[in-house]
């Protein structure tokens, strides 16, 4: 007579043979992706270097470059060339193309057999600044000072900013702007400078009728402020024609400055 298997027991050799099965299952995918990792790592067709006769440069190709150094980017990979594309560090990548001038954002990608797109987004200058007694740079929205270029640039002078400020300070400077600009709308286009000198009296330079005019709008209002010296600019100039220097901070009045700091 043969004994028969409790439920107990019958559900813990199903219990038994699953975790087996499922072990077999997890052992034959590890084996399987080692052997297509191996595949990748050694094979050559996933090698990162040009066909016969073309230069390496060519597995690197380079969208958004505008500015940016073609070559400084291609040299990012240069330690990757003659290995697999399956290799390739992309975040370590593109920490690095972030560092070079110009650059913002960049994204890598492995495109199969053996190729790299680096998509570049370029810092968009807002101003120039003061770099050395004649010599100007670039300052983009985030505070961060570019190289020249042989472009031309449509930009207001921003003064008050220095190349060994903290990146926050020339970021608060910068943003001090473009508040200005952004309130003075389409006459934001006349302003030649912008002086954050004293952040909480900011003033701007611009050529009107012929003179070059200096508008003390303080730390608010600048269309209202700008509106009044627009008003009353005509009435001024016939009684003080070299007013160069205009404080416009007090809403009923426009005081002529003789001197700069003076009322």
């Amino acid at each position: 007579m043969s004994a028969t298997r409790s439920p107990v027991t019958k559900a813990r050799i199903q219990l038994g043979l699953r975790v087996a099965l499922i072990g077999v299952v997890l052992v034959a995918a590890l084996y399987a992706w080692n052997r297509t990792e191996q595949f990748l790592i050694h094979d050559a067709r996933f090698v990162m270097s040009g066909p016969d006769g073309v230069d390496d440069a060519s597995v690197i190709q380079v969208q958004g470059a505008a500015h940016a150094s073609r070559r400084a980017v291609e040299s990012t990979f240069a330690s990757d060339m003659g290995r697999s594309v399956y290799l390739l560090p992309l975040a370590e990548r593109r920490a690095t193309l972030r560092t070079i001038d110009w650059v913002r954002e960049a994204t890598v990608a492995r495109v199969w057999p053996n190729r790299v797109v680096v998509q570049l987004t370029e810092r968009q200058p807002v101003a120039f600044v003061t770099l050395a007694p004649s010599r100007f740079g670039l300052i983009d929205g985030d505070g961060v000072i570019l190289p020249p270029t042989a472009d031309r640039f449509h930009l207001p002078v921003l003064r008050g900013v220095r190349a060994g400020d903290a990146i926050a300070d020339r970021r608060d400077r910068v943003q001090r702007m473009q508040r200005v600009l952004r309130d003075l709308g389409d006459n934001a286009a006349k302003i030649a400078e912008v002086d954050v000198t004293d952040r909480g009296d900011i003033r701007v330079t611009q050529p009107y009728e012929g003179h070059m005019v200096t508008l003390i709008l303080g730390d608010q209002r600048f269309a209202l402020r700008y509106q009044n010296f627009l008003n009353h600019y005509a009435e001024i100039h016939d009684k003080l024609p070299g007013a160069g220097v205009l404080d416009l901070r007090l809403e009923d009045r426009i005081t002529v400055v003789d001197e700069p700091g003076g009322a």
